[in-house]
């Protein structure tokens, strides 16, 4: 395989250089398996990967290990056709959000994305809220948003779904797709060039697998209808997979996400809620709550309608959600830097006694 086809760039020579070992090679993965192994691309073609022991010692959480769509650095085993993962590149770009349970671990969904597809389908399931959380965490992976409005066969008011969407997409482009009949898939194409890796993400039954399957032109991932009395979808990717298109690009499918929790940090709430940044400027006050203060901008484009009350909402929720994370947070990564540090103390005490 051809590095560059497969999205190596100089960022990722220079971070080779600096941390692989002698007789390391490049390679990137491309699935992720329950087993703990993992499938990886590299320039002797497609090989089975496992973690080097170390690499797991060291580990302060699942962030630290790799993703799909992670640049790796392996030794060949080729005695027994296989590769021993010893480290992990220096990640670009990652999706990331909050793993479920108390503990504030990331869970990376894709790594080293360039764009990323936020499917929603155009049925009785489009939420906007929901397309606002998406398009905060997108905006904080570093990757560029891509709206894509699936389904448009089932919508009987296109125009005035579409404008809606316009009006919280942050700028975002927002595509309108038939997948099913191959309807406006094609332009999709002109974001993915060799070399690109997009990330194709929504909630079950969006449409993601049937989107990905036309730019194979084969049924490559398996599809299921969704139920018809709620327009569920069934989850039918169970696993995250970087798949090469041909003609260039590669695309990263993931399972149906029923919940996506921040990560914290305010960048990517910025960037989804320019509008109300831009509004919150003109207020007569520079720590204004926007409650029920003097000279407010945003409480005076509720009162004219041009900010809506539900998307000033949303922007508050997430805004608490975001201010709580980063509280408890805090506690966590103390605990775990704590834990690293032990870790790395007593394998330096193991070195010395040598």
């Amino acid at each position: 395989m051809n590095l560059q086809e497969l999205g190596w760039s100089p960022y990722f020579t220079a971070a080779f250089d600096r941390l692989a070992e002698p007789g390391c090679l490049p390679a990137r993965v491309a699935i992720q398996m329950i087993s703990g192994k993992y499938l990886l691309y590299c320039g002797e073609g497609e090989v089975q990967g496992e973690l080097a022991g170390r690499l797991q010692y060291l580990a302060s959480g699942p962030q630290d290990l790799p993703a799909v769509g992670d640049w790796v650095a392996v030794r060949i085993v080729p005695s027994e056709q296989r590769a021993v993962i010893v480290d992990v590149l220096p990640r670009r770009t990652k999706f990331s959000r909050r793993a479920a349970g108390k503990r504030a671990d990331e869970q990376v969904v894709a790594a080293n994305v360039d764009v990323v597809f936020l499917v929603q389908a155009l049925d009785s399931t489009l939420n906007l809220r929901r397309l606002e959380r998406y398009l905060v965490v997108a905006s904080d992976s570093g990757a560029r948003p891509v709206v894509l409005l699936n389904k448009s066969d089932l919508c009987g008011n296109l125009d005035d779904v579409v404008a809606a969407v316009d009006r919280v997409s942050a700028g975002a482009p927002v595509h309108v797709l038939a997948a099913r009949d191959g309807q406006g898939v094609e332009e999709l194409r002109a974001y993915l060039a060799e070399g690109v890796t997009g990330a194709v993400l929504g909630s079950s039954g969006v449409g993601k697998s049937t989107i990905i399957n036309r730019l194979l032109g084969t049924e490559y991932l398996p599809t299921q209808e969704v139920r018809e009395f709620d327009d569920k979808g069934r989850h039918t990717t169970t696993r995250r997979e970087l798949v090469i298109l041909p003609g260039g690009g590669l695309l990263i499918d993931t399972p149906g996400m029923r919940e996506l929790q921040l990560r914290g940090g305010t960048e990517g709430l910025e960037a989804a809620f320019e509008d109300v940044g831009t509004l919150a400027l003109d207020c007569k006050f520079r720590d204004c709550r926007h409650d029920e203060e003097p000279g407010c901008a945003v409480r005076q484009a509720l009162d004219d309608g041009r900010l809506s009350p539900e998307r000033f909402e949303s922007y508050r929720k997430l805004l608490r959600e975001i201010a709580f994370l980063e509280r408890t947070g805090n506690r966590t990564e103390q605990v775990l830097y704590k834990d690293r540090v032990k870790k790395l103390t007593a394998r330096h005490k193991r070195g010395y006694k040598k």
